[in-house]
């Protein structure tokens, strides 16, 4: 048996037993050296799941997400497990009889530093094969997350929100099939008057076309609200979110004020096969970026922004893994590991999780890398990844993954689009038989007429 790992609470046992990280140590509670990381893993591995109930790593006095998470446990739901210890549940995560419909009915039971806690002993095989058992489905015009699919959000960012360059961006995305997720604009001005011209581009093309997709402006959540009251066509609201109160103070929002806006959307109506209207994004450093941590370690906290991301019924959730630099992720090594990790805690929380494969300029990463990731992902079960014409966001200046990136996972993996999307695809002759016809940009006008 392993010695004690001296740790002396709960949080300094989780961010001691998490695989290194950048941020961890930028923020002084990595593990101080490899020999105790493996012994606070096992230690770790020995702690009942029931402590972490009991030992929240934020106080509940202060802190309205802490409150959320332990005021909303189902007690009911836990008790399979109840008695479980770390090491124990990641076992019956890997066995036979947790299945899609067992993780299903755990998922409320779960809170997410239990999720975090399984996940940081773990191999990446096991985040993996846990993964893929879950299925999170959710929808609004189609439907996301189905066995056998994997979705596509149409990022077309331009560096000055010209129209021209974000509806050549959209047709290039469509052409490859994507765009079931959601065509999802980063808009350069965070404005009223800019959101509303890009959602009423978005709402034009989908409605001319009957495409059966959702529109969303990547704006902060009061623009949303803003627009939504001078009644502009607003699919989903979007809203970056973290895991304490105070990184979500420093993003100006409040669980109540996210409360607000999704009854807005539901609203208007606007869905056709199903009502979930948020769209969220995550990504683990932003509350140590924002001096809002605690001293929680990075991954437990990005844990437990999936908790806000639940209480919502979001249709969509991504983290931009590799977004924020190397000063959190310092290389592709750390990237795949992490993203690996949110979309295993996102999926055991039950919620719709797709990633953002992605780095900036100045990580040691490359292309390579997120190639990697993106394979892992699809064999995990990922619901969605980006699309980005030639993988290169020429606004928000990063890399992500391409058009043809997400062909590339779909014809390896067998996976296909959404099926109102991929019955849309077909009918525009822009694909058939999950194989991309030789089109032109005018097939989508020959199929509007046909």
């Amino acid at each position: 048996m392993a010695s004690p790992s001296a740790a002396k609470d709960l949080k300094q046992l989780m961010a001691w037993a998490s695989p290194l990280r950048a941020g961890d140590a930028l923020a002084g509670v990595a593990a101080p050296d490899a020999a105790t990381r493996v012994r606070a893993q096992r230690e770790l591995a020995d702690t009942p799941l029931a402590r972490f109930l009991s030992e929240p790593p934020v106080p509940y006095e202060s802190d309205e997400v802490t409150r959320l998470i332990l005021d909303t446990h189902d007690a009911g739901a836990f008790a399979p497990v109840s008695n479980l210890s770390v090491g124990e549940f990641r076992d019956f995560l890997l066995s036979y009889e947790a299945d899609a419909a067992a993780l299903s009915a755990l998922a409320a039971g779960i809170t997410p530093e239990m999720a975090a806690a399984v996940s940081k002993v773990m191999s990446n095989q096991d985040l993996i094969l846990a993964a893929s058992k879950i299925r999170v489905v959710t929808a609004f015009r189609d439907t996301l997350g189905l066995p056998g699919r994997l979705s596509v959000r149409i990022q077309p960012n331009h560096p000055t929100d010209d129209p021209r360059g974000i509806a050549a961006s959209i047709l290039d995305g469509l052409l490859y099939g994507c765009g079931d997720a959601v065509i999802g604009i980063n808009p350069a001005t965070d404005s009223v008057p800019a959101m509303e011209t890009m959602l009423k581009l978005i709402d034009e093309l989908v409605a001319r076309y009957r495409i059966p997709t959702q529109s969303c402006v990547l704006a902060h959540v009061t623009t949303a609200l803003e627009v939504m009251r001078r009644g502009a066509p607003v699919d989903l609201v979007f809203q970056s979110i973290a895991g304490t109160e105070a990184a979500n103070r420093h993003f100006g929002i409040s669980l109540a004020l996210l409360g607000e806006a999704r009854e807005a959307a539901l609203s208007l109506k606007r869905g056709t096969v199903g009502d979930n209207v948020m769209y969220f994004e995550t990504g683990q450093g932003s509350a140590l970026s924002a001096d809002a941590a605690h001293g929680v370690d990075m991954q437990t906290i990005e844990a437990r922004a999936y908790a806000v991301a639940r209480l919502f019924k979001p249709l969509l959730v991504n983290t931009v893994v590799g977004f924020i630099g190397p000063e959190y992720l310092a290389d592709g090594k750390q990237i795949i590991r992490a993203g690996l990790e949110d979309h295993f805690c996102g999926k055991l929380l039950g919620v719709p999780m797709g990633c953002d494969i992605c780095y900036t300029n100045h990580t040691n990463a490359d292309q390579d890398d997120m190639d990697v990731l993106l394979t892992l992902l699809g064999v995990a079960g990922c619901n969605y990844i980006m699309g980005l014409p030639g993988a290169a966001d020429v606004m928000l200046g990063y890399q992500s993954t391409s058009y043809h990136d997400a062909q590339y996972l779909r014809q390896t993996l067998g996976l296909r689009p959404a099926p109102e999307f991929e019955a849309w695809l077909e009918d525009m002759r822009v694909s058939s038989g999950n194989r991309l016809c030789e089109v032109q940009p005018s097939n989508l006008l020959m199929g509007e007429v046909k």
